[in-house]
């Protein structure tokens, strides 16, 4: 499709009315169009080169609009009643992660963020529950969301843990597995699993995710920063250390 748009864009320039010129004559037209076809296909790094940039360009729009999102949405991307909030919660940085409990990235990145709040004492870590995959991980999440009230700072880092690191589908039933290992009040649970609260929680995340265009997980938040993708521990530990440095993802 982009080479068809930037085959398109540059016959449409080339054929656009010059002005104070007279048009172009129909033969005029032809002639230079098939110039342009047999320039291209001689010339097909000149395409390639072309949608490189036009990639580029989407990139850094999609990358501002963002960075404007998250100015914007800052209060709920980070200080949400909704939310998780393990590591230390007064230090001067904070990763926020969007996940789903049957993401397999997520999965995969766990240990990245297992590592970078050992590593770094100053790290405040987000949990945002984004239940994408399906009724199980919506299922997930309302347990979890419920058994935040159970579970403050690091036993919820725990039980996050554990349902995250469980095989297979994840859904209720697991959920409420790990919540009864775990020792909660299980009536209390369910109880709160129905509450306005869990909905409103589950609904304000939707809608952060919308606005900085969220569609998968992982994604993260780190300053002013949105990373999308399970991209590794260096990767992220270089810009939560750029946010300690100047608070910015980006010195």
């Amino acid at each position: 499709m982009k080479i068809v748009y930037a085959l398109g864009l540059a016959m449409a320039v080339a054929l656009a009315p010059v002005a104070h010129a007279d048009p172009l004559s129909p033969d005029q037209k032809k002639e230079l169009g098939d110039f342009i076809k047999d320039y291209l296909v001689t010339h097909p790094e000149v395409l390639r080169a072309a949608i490189d940039s036009l990639d580029k360009h989407d990139k850094e729009v999609a990358d501002q609009a963002r960075q404007k999102a998250v100015q914007d949405s800052a209060g709920t991307i980070y200080r949400s009643k909704f939310q998780a909030d393990v590591g230390n919660p007064n230090g001067n940085a904070t990763l926020v992660e969007f996940f789903d409990y049957n993401c397999h990235y997520c999965k995969g990145a766990l240990p990245d963020i297992a590592k970078l709040m050992k590593d770094d004492p100053n790290l405040h870590v987000v949990l945002k529950d984004f239940p994408v995959l399906g009724p199980g991980s919506v299922e997930a999440a309302r347990v979890a969301s419920a058994a935040r009230n159970q579970l403050p700072g690091e036993r919820f880092w725990d039980f996050h843990n554990k349902l995250l690191g469980m095989h297979g589908p994840i859904g209720k039933k697991e959920a409420l597995e790990v919540a009864k290992e775990m020792g909660l009040d299980m009536a209390q649970l369910d109880k709160d699993m129905a509450s306005k609260e869990v909905d409103d929680g589950l609904k304000e995340t939707m809608a952060v995710a919308d606005d900085l265009q969220i569609n998968g997980t992982p994604t993260f938040v780190v300053g002013d920063a949105v990373v999308v993708g399970a991209v590794g521990y260096d990767e992220l530990k270089s810009k939560v250390d750029a946010v300690h440095k100047c608070g910015h993802a980006t010195c």
